[in-house]
């Protein structure tokens, strides 16, 4: 589909600074901008969740022409359980690899030049031992599927991506809106899709008129759409139009208005340091401890 394009993965973190570090130093990633909310999302950014919490991204660069991590932190959850949903995201970083190594965080080689690693709350990671390219290194998002005919007609057919490859004994299909963005892999698993406490988000960026007829093509097709057509406000920074899908496994995908996003997203230099300064206050654990409790496991 013309001009839309790929821009984040949404992933919960239990252990906001154990996860910097491994965006930071493992990674080799930047961060790009830091907020905090005093209360829940209205489009469920953070989970179903009311409290304090706060998004971080991060990536190789700006969400401009790269694709990026939004890390959602809830105060008052220190745990989230995995399911089947989110078997991977594949990047391209002998750096990576060789900052991994030095600090010891574990890998584990499943293929030629390609490494298995794992972020802080067990989401997979796939490191190619190459150079890291200057453009965007972030190649491909890998989700479960429990239908993988009936999930590419969704992807393919409502949402407009290309089929890029086919591989029937791996049971996948290589998906994308431009050659020259993060791609979608959708993987047959066989079964039935358990996206847990930790189920992510995927978010695309369309043009702004694109959403009323989006909302209304699905519908028309009686897909579900999780959050309507809504306005999403970030004081001092532009306002965004999302729309919340739901592909037919329970993926859950946002479209958002591509012209105020592009101004939303702008990285904040002082990204990095708003982050360590959150981390430094948040006293929760503390609290928690205090008051002979432990952190709720999502």
């Amino acid at each position: 589909m013309v001009m839309r394009r790929a821009l984040h993965f949404v992933f919960k973190v239990g252990d906001r600074t154990k996860t910097a570090t491994f965006y930071r130093e493992v990674l080799g990633m930047k961060i790009l901008r830091h907020e905090e909310f005093e209360e829940g999302c209205k489009a469920s950014c953070n989970g179903p969740y009311d409290g304090k919490w706060s998004k971080t991204m991060v990536g190789f660069g700006p969400e401009d022409d790269h694709f990026v991590a939004e890390l959602t932190y809830n105060y008052g959850v220190g745990e989230y359980h995995l399911g089947n949903d989110f078997l991977g995201l594949t990047l391209q970083s002998s750096q990576a690899v060789i900052n991994a190594k030095r600090l010891g965080w574990p890998l584990t080689e499943v293929g030629e030049s390609l490494y298995l690693t794992h972020a802080p709350g067990g989401y997979p990671f796939y490191l190619v031992d190459k150079e890291q390219p200057l453009h965007d290194p972030v190649q491909k998002v890998c989700l479960g599927v429990s239908d993988l005919q009936k999930s590419t007609h969704y992807w393919n057919t409502f949402l407009g991506m290309k089929i890029m490859d086919k591989n029937e004994e791996k049971k996948t299909i290589l998906m994308g809106f431009a050659d020259t963005q993060c791609k979608l892999e959708l993987h047959d698993i066989s079964g039935t899709v358990d996206h847990g406490t930790a189920f992510g988000r995927i978010a695309f960026a369309c043009p702004r008129e694109q959403l009323p007829d989006l909302e209304a093509l699905m519908k028309k097709e009686n897909q579900k759409i999780l959050t309507p057509l809504v306005s999403l406000d970030t004081p001092g920074k532009a306002t965004v139009e999302v729309v919340i899908l739901s592909d037919p496994d329970g993926h859950e995908i946002c479209f958002v208005g591509d012209e105020a996003f592009r101004q939303l997203s702008m990285a904040d230099p002082k990204g990095n340091e708003l982050l360590d300064k959150a981390m430094a206050e948040d006293k929760s654990d503390e609290w928690f401890a205090e008051q002979n409790k432990q952190k709720a496991a999502a």
